[in-house]
């Protein structure tokens, strides 16, 4: 038997043995996304892209959950861990019945390239949406629950998890190719890193992917910064650089004058896999003497190693009889229903929420995602075997009569190319002049914002110009406002939005997945109470925000922010009223007391807020904890929150984290502690002195 095959051996033995019997021919070539088989040695061929963001991705029919922002609206870290597990189940059943039939193609493997833990600084970035939002100390919760669920707890990786993208990214998508992200080392040690030293630290995670821009003038994928965190933090797994990401150094960064050049530039940093064309010139660069066998040794042992984790040589694993039958099953389309619940935020509602059935006869859906699938899906999405749109789930739940209308193109000035402009207004007029209520549906898709895009045109995937909804649907909102018929605003959309108007109520419900009208429906009727937060801020103007390519956290997220906010990050109301009536801090941990005082039972979040009064310390309060309780009407519970000693420390100018104060405020609610959120909830947080 041949020593990579003897599962007595350790994982590192099993891959240097493999490595060591392949040619150096052979081991560069497994160094690209897509190695070729090694039939004289039993490897078979393996593509190593696959997606798994929200659901598997890209490989046909899957449970879709709500977009990765929408998930961490939820606040839970079980729920999310959950949606990972699902997620890592379905991959294995297709893996299983793609090798049973020799498909070895793209976006069938176990290595997938989620979770995206970036950091959402600013609300024009149009891959925001599929972040956990702006915060680190969420991202890393999140992530480091996503990753869990993907990984598994066996014997082997159930999937290969991928922390992306290394570490400073968060646009502008047109400039990526070539642009300089200039960050300080007190904002990447605050901001920029945490969530993937956590990854890495605490979750293990398999990959980590570098990002397409270059940090403080290195390429992302062959940063000696970068790479030295990795081994820092002690990283084990495999480095894939972003999908042709190693091109752009000679191409456009400037770093490298050739292809030969950049891939052996690549490979010395510690890029294991090309995601992309240029370690096709790894021989070349043997030759040339910019590389050693050595170097193409090394990487193809990271490579081996998280092929045998993940059980590729074994001679059974224990989840090789997972059937396809699982995928989309309803066991795991009843968790994307119950995500996609806990997911929207309530922003504002003036009592018109919940609807009374029995006062009303007639609703009028209307507005360009009413009926749209395309805005359940976000991007990096899988097939759904079945969508329940905006209009559906009310149409299902409702027994009176429901009236449709489009209102408007998603942003076009028609519907119709024939038409004149404006040509569905009167439509939408005339089902709101019938109806008794109006649902007003409104919102982006992954057609607006999204990956790299049309730089020359504005509604192309890309980047967002502003917080304002497209023209075609402000002039909608306009009309239907002045009809004086009660109006509930709902936005599906990826990041921050200033709806600008004043409906009765008005919800967020991000990209919700193939259950979002189902779950819309059930909120809307009070089958179950709104109870999502916001995880990042909304703001009122995008002229008061910062360049988008300035890359300093000045004014930037709820922990430095100024001014500029319409809704803060953690906020959304429910159908009740939850308050946490007392917080105290003893051994590690805060104990919590809150209260349903309302009369409806609800879902709340439990937020922590710890204020660092050192000078290193960030500007305003900083999320340190939280958990999801449930409450009937007039219940009490009592929690326990872990607070880590990290929450405790701050970063100094030169990057160094530590414990520089002695006295710390810890304020626990259902908000932030700031002045904006008790006025818009009309509750206020408990707080308790530490001191050390």
């Amino acid at each position: 038997m041949e020593k990579y095959l003897d599962e007595t051996l350790s994982i590192e033995e099993r891959a240097v043995a493999l490595t060591d019997a392949m040619t150096v021919e052979e081991q560069a070539s497994q160094l690209r996304y897509d190695a070729p088989a090694v039939e004289r040695l039993g490897i078979p061929a393996y593509n190593w892209w696959n997606e798994g963001l929200h659901g598997l991705a890209r490989s046909g029919v899957a449970t879709m959950f709500p977009q990765a922002i929408g998930l961490a609206a939820i606040f839970d870290s079980d729920l999310i861990e959950k949606a990972g597990e699902i997620t890592a189940e379905e991959a294995r059943a297709k893996y299983n019945a793609y090798c049973k039939y020799n498909d070895r193609d793209i976006y069938k493997g176990l290595t997938l390239w989620s979770p995206n833990i970036n950091i959402f600084r600013d609300p024009r970035w149009g891959r925001g949406h599929e972040t956990f939002g702006e915060d680190p100390f969420l991202t890393a919760e999140n992530g480091k629950a996503y990753v869990r669920g993907l990984q598994g707890k066996g014997k082997r990786l159930k999937t290969a998890a991928c922390a992306k993208h290394l570490a400073v990214h968060s646009g502008p998508e047109a400039l990526r190719h070539e642009f300089n992200a200039e960050a300080t080392p007190k904002d990447m040690e605050e901001t920029y890193l945490p969530a993937f030293e956590a990854l890495v630290k605490d979750a293990k995670v398999e990959g980590v992917m570098g990002a397409y821009n270059r940090v403080n003038g290195e390429a992302s994928c062959a940063s000696t910064f970068l790479m030295s965190k990795l081994k820092e933090w002690g990283f084990e797994g495999y480095f894939v650089s972003d999908c042709w990401a190693i091109q752009d150094f000679h191409l456009h960064h400037g770093i490298t004058a050739t292809a030969v050049e950049s891939a052996a530039l690549a490979l010395k940093a510690g890029c294991d896999v090309n995601c992309g064309c240029t370690y096709v010139n790894l021989l070349v660069a043997l030759e040339n003497g910019l590389i050693t066998k050595e170097d193409i040794r090394s990487a193809c042992i990271h490579l081996m190693r998280t092929r045998i984790r993940l059980g590729m040589f074994d001679k059974k694993t224990e989840y090789d009889d997972i059937p396809y039958t699982v995928v989309s099953c309803e066991e795991h389309k009843a968790v994307s229903l119950k995500c996609a619940e806990k997911s929207m935020v309530m922003l504002k509602n003036n009592g018109i929420l919940p609807l009374d059935e029995s006062k009303i006869k007639t609703i009028g859906v209307i507005g360009p995602n009413s009926d749209s699938r395309i805005a359940l899906e976000g991007n990096y999405n899988g097939t759904a075997d079945k969508y329940i749109t905006l209009l559906e789930g009310i149409r299902n739940r409702f027994s009176g009569r429901v009236l449709f209308a489009e209102g408007c193109h998603l942003y076009k000035d028609r519907s119709s190319g024939l038409a004149q402009a404006g040509d569905r207004y009167a439509e939408a007029l005339a089902v709101a002049d019938c109806s008794d209520v109006v649902v007003l549906c409104v919102g982006l898709d992954s057609t607006i914002e999204g990956e790299e895009g049309d730089t020359g045109n504005e509604f192309s995937s890309g980047d967002k110009k502003d917080i304002r909804l497209p023209e075609s649907q402000r002039i909608l909102i306009g009309k239907i406002m002045k009809t004086g018929k009660p109006v509930i605003v709902v936005c599906t959309a990826g990041s921050a939005i200033n709806t600008e108007c004043e409906p009765d109520a008005l919800i967020h419900a991000w990209y919700p997945g193939s259950e979002g009208g189902t779950a819309l429906a059930e909120i809307l009727f009070g089958d179950v109470s709104p109870s999502g937060k916001l995880p990042v801020t909304f703001y009122e103007r995008s002229e008061m925000l910062p360049d988008f390519t300035d890359y300093s956290m000045k004014n930037r997220t709820y922990r430095y922010a100024e001014n500029n906010v319409l809704y803060p990050f953690g906020y959304g109301l429910t159908y009740s009223e939850v308050v946490c009536t007392s917080v105290e801090y003893k051994g590690g941990k805060a104990i919590v007391t809150a209260e349903n005082k309302g009369g409806r039972k609800t879902d709340e979040v439990i937020e922590l807020y710890i204020k660092d009064y050192s000078e290193n310390a960030v500007p305003n309060t900083s999320l340190c904890g939280f958990k999801r309780v449930c409450l009937e009407a007039g219940e009490k519970a009592t929690v326990e929150i872990p607070v880590s000693e990290r929450a405790f420390t701050s970063v100094d100018k030169n990057g160094k984290r530590e414990r520089f104060g002695s006295r710390f405020t810890l304020y626990a609610g259902t908000h932030q502690p700031d002045s904006l959120s008790e006025k818009l909830t009309g509750t206020k947080c408990v707080s308790t002195e530490v001191k050390f």
